[in-house]
């Protein structure tokens, strides 16, 4: 059994990453899991003069010790403007500076959903290639298009092409651990 961190990189109250998220969640069986909204995170923009004067926040702390208590995560990042959120950019900004490595040997879930027909493959496809810096193992990714059209909570994801790509990214996430 693996301890998994499950969130967003959103943060929205109204976050349809979170509800990819919790969907996805709730898929898993004979795991431990932990899940985040960091709508409840907030972060200042990074800047090094901030971090100069006022040091690390409790909240990044104890984000940075949570992911670093798991074996895997399973993130789904916005997008805005074809590319991650600056609010996910900004708290990968702060990780980084606290550790380097604030995800070394972790394994990856990591998806993107969008109202939009594209998914918000920009901001997966961005992050994919950004976390191995910071020392983490994406081992699937999946990008859900046109959310409110493709997944309902009560039947899951409707359109069976899609279903079945997600599938085999949560198939092959889940088998690596």
């Amino acid at each position: 059994m693996a301890n998994i961190l499950a969130f967003a990189g959103s943060n929205s109250s109204k976050s349809i990453n979170y509800q990819l998220v919790l969907y996805t969640v709730s898929q898993i069986e004979n795991h431990q899991i932990q899940t985040l909204n960091l709508a409840n995170y907030p972060f200042p923009m990074f800047s090094e003069d901030l971090e100069e004067k006022d040091g690390y926040s409790n909240s990044l702390i104890e984000l940075k010790n949570d992911i670093q208590k798991v074996d895997a995560l399973i993130i789904s990042v916005n997008e805005h403007n074809g590319s991650m959120s600056a609010y996910f950019k900004n708290l990968l900004d702060w990780l980084s500076r606290v550790d380097r490595k604030f995800l070394a040997n972790k394994k990856i879930l990591l998806m993107a959903t969008s109202t939009g027909q594209r998914g918000a493959i920009g901001a997966l496809t961005s992050v994919s290639a950004l976390l191995p810096r910071f020392g983490a193992e994406v081992i699937a990714t999946f990008s859900l298009p046109s959310f409110m059209a493709n997944l309902s909570a009560e039947k899951g994801i409707l359109d069976s092409h899609l279903e079945a790509e997600y599938n085999k990214a949560l198939s092959s996430f889940l088998d690596s651990l």
